[in-house]
């Protein structure tokens, strides 16, 4: 059976040596995520601060920084929960074999949410300044909630049907927020909140949030998984704690978690908006300060024995990255369901997640000819990017399901699948560009804030080229190019000069130097950056800077390249401009002064000796 709270979680992974316990004075300022970063890289344990410098409340992190931490916390109900997923991608199963899924009846019955008049989360109150002042990066705006489950319902549709439970950042302090009575509220595009604000607005009424932190930790998997629109994550979380969800309700558009650690109840003010930021976050940049809503707090609640949970992001891979995988495993069945003709789909973590996908689909539309060029994929691909937070990705590799069986290459094996498309594909026809679109919020390629560009990069077939393994000669570089590296087969690294601005056609200026018969276009790809030594150095490295740092409209030419009927295409290697830009955000560094203060937990005698 799951978790009551998140202490008996905590409680239970430390007597299973899962969980180190730091006695020594931790400051939430910094020194915290330093001891969380260092030990998350490692596979390290879960770490319970209980002494935080200033602060009465204990913390706890990296609680989901392995798969193995993940699968032992949801030990009881995994199984049950993977077969409500497989029952969801292909109902006939149920019928076919229902002593199988004889289960399904008890998931149901834990995903009910439940309504309860009390529980632990309205013992005490306190003050948005006494919960503990968490930041992560030394250019952070502020203090901020790494882990929240913001809740709300529909204004139109209230109660737990509609509901929405999102991970959107919450900043505490900092800003222009009056202490006390205000916090920052980001959201990103096409989260389930917005639905909901969007609908206060059009009533004229401010929206009505519970902002959760803590709690039996299927809460913060629910409000972290992509679900759609019409299901509840209270249900979700529900069926993978093993428990109903106790629900508290506050007024006609409001309830509170009755297990929570703590909850910050207010509502969004009604065409205030005030700017959030900057913070560091999942791509490896600071996201910078743009106007977001604001919540007007009312009430800040704590459970008697409460733990603040938090996690820290940046450049990949991260805690996230664990709970990517673990997403995409539970989600990974249902997916033939949900778009017709997609066997899998793959959203890279070392490129920031949104900037690349891959994606397997089936080439069916005419069987009785060679599979010569993409067809039926380019529809495929269509509904992918039309798809839920899918549709914030800005590249789109995909492949036909026979060829890829052929060669064997799994879609996991990323190195294996670039490969497997670039030897296919034909940079005449098979680059399709979505322009004037949107991306996702934190990725600042695009110059504006949610605004840029999409490329879809097909293949259909046979072997079109052999993958270059070594650096060849190449003709004389334009002035200013040197170092030229191979980051992979096929995949040419070259050092450019600074990036000026916008109107820095150095790109162009590049492409034009080569025609068709020169020797560089045996790569079919080519990427343009500011160190080639470090861009080559690990495949994390190359998917990082490509995708974090180019924008495919403004950012890819092509050698000999043209446009007819309105397609782009070239005859010799495509060029990515992976340079960073003027408008591009500053990339994370880590403090030097506090990875100093925190060595000494990692010393001889440290709590942390031997982890990291």
């Amino acid at each position: 059976m799951g978790y009551r709270s998140l202490r008996q979680c905590i409680n239970d992974l430390h007597a299973a040596g899962m969980l180190v316990r730091i006695d020594e004075p931790v400051d939430a300022n910094l020194e915290a995520a330093e001891i969380h970063r260092r030990v998350c890289a490692t596979g390290g344990p879960a770490l319970f601060f209980a002494r935080v410098k200033g602060c009465r409340f204990p913390m706890v992190s990296n609680l989901f920084g392995t798969m193995d931490r993940l699968e032992y916390i949801f030990r009881d109900t995994l199984d049950d929960l993977r077969l409500a997923l497989q029952a969801k991608a292909d109902p006939s199963q149920v019928l076919r074999a229902p002593w199988r899924y004889r289960r399904l009846w008890k998931i149901a019955h834990h995903a009910r949410p439940k309504s309860v008049r009390s529980g632990p989360i309205l013992a005490h109150q306190t003050t948005v300044s006494e919960l503990p002042q968490l930041k992560c990066w030394p250019n952070d705006g502020g203090a901020f909630i790494t882990l929240p489950q913001v809740y709300t319902e529909h204004p139109e549709h209230p109660g737990f049907a509609r509901s929405n439970l999102g991970m959107y950042r919450v900043q505490l302090s900092g800003g222009r927020y009056h202490p006390q009575r205000e916090v920052g509220l980001h959201y990103q595009i096409h989260r389930g909140i917005g639905v909901h604000h969007a609908a206060a607005i059009a009533r004229g009424q401010p929206l009505p949030v519970a902002i959760f932190v803590g709690g039996p930790p299927a809460m913060t998997l629910a409000a972290v998984m992509p679900l759609p629109e019409d299901i509840s994550e209270l249900m979700f979380a529900g069926a993978l704690g093993g428990r109903r969800i106790r629900m508290i309700r506050q007024g006609p558009q409001l309830a509170i978690h009755a297990d929570a650690d703590f909850c910050l109840v207010g509502h969004i003010a009604t065409n205030r908006l005030l700017p959030e930021g900057p913070f560091g976050d999942h791509l490896g940049y600071y996201s910078l300060a743009h106007d977001f809503p604001v919540l007007e707090v009312k009430r800040v609640y704590h459970r008697p024995d409460a733990v603040w949970p938090f996690t820290v992001v940046g450049r990949p891979p991260q805690e996230d990255t664990i709970l990517g995988t673990f997403i995409h495993e539970l989600t990974g069945p249902v997916i033939p369901a949900e778009l017709p003709g997609v066997h899998a789909v793959h959203a890279v973590d070392a490129a920031g997640v949104h900037p690349l996908l891959l994606a397997i689909g089936s080439e069916r539309y005419v069987p009785y000819q060679p599979r010569q060029r993409p067809q039926e994929l380019l529809t495929q691909a269509n509904a992918i990017l039309g798809q839920g937070q899918l549709s914030l990705a800005k590249y789109l590799f995909i492949a036909n399901h026979h060829d890829v069986q052929e060669s064997g290459v799994s879609i996991h094996d990323i190195q294996g699948f670039l490969h497997h498309v670039l030897e296919r594909f034909d940079p005449t026809r098979d680059l399709h560009f979505q322009t004037e679109t949107t991306i996702d919020t934190l990725d600042y390629s695009g110059g504006r804030l949610n605004e840029g560009s999409k490329l879809i990069v097909a293949a259909v077939g046979a072997k079109r080229r052999d993958l270059p393994t070594t650096l060849d000669e190449l003709a004389s570089l334009p002035e200013g190019y040197r170092n030229p590296r191979l980051a992979t087969a096929g995949i040419l690294v070259i050092e450019g000069p600074a990036h000026t601005g916008n109107k820095d056609d150095s790109l162009r200026r590049f492409c034009e130097h080569f025609d068709a018969r020169s020797s560089i276009n045996r790569y079919p790809l080519v990427v343009l950056v500011d160190d080639a030594e470090f861009t080559a150095r690990s495949l994390d490295n190359f998917l990082w800077v490509t995708f974090t740092r180019s924008d495919p409209a403004a950012d890819i030419e092509g050698i000999d390249s043209f446009v007819e009927r309105k397609h782009w295409g070239c005859h010799g290697s495509v060029v990515i401009d992976a340079r960073s830009k003027p408008h591009h955000a500053p990339p994370l560094v880590a403090d030097a002064e506090v990875s100093r203060r925190v060595d000494r937990l990692f010393q001889r005698g440290g709590p942390l000796h031997g982890i990291a």
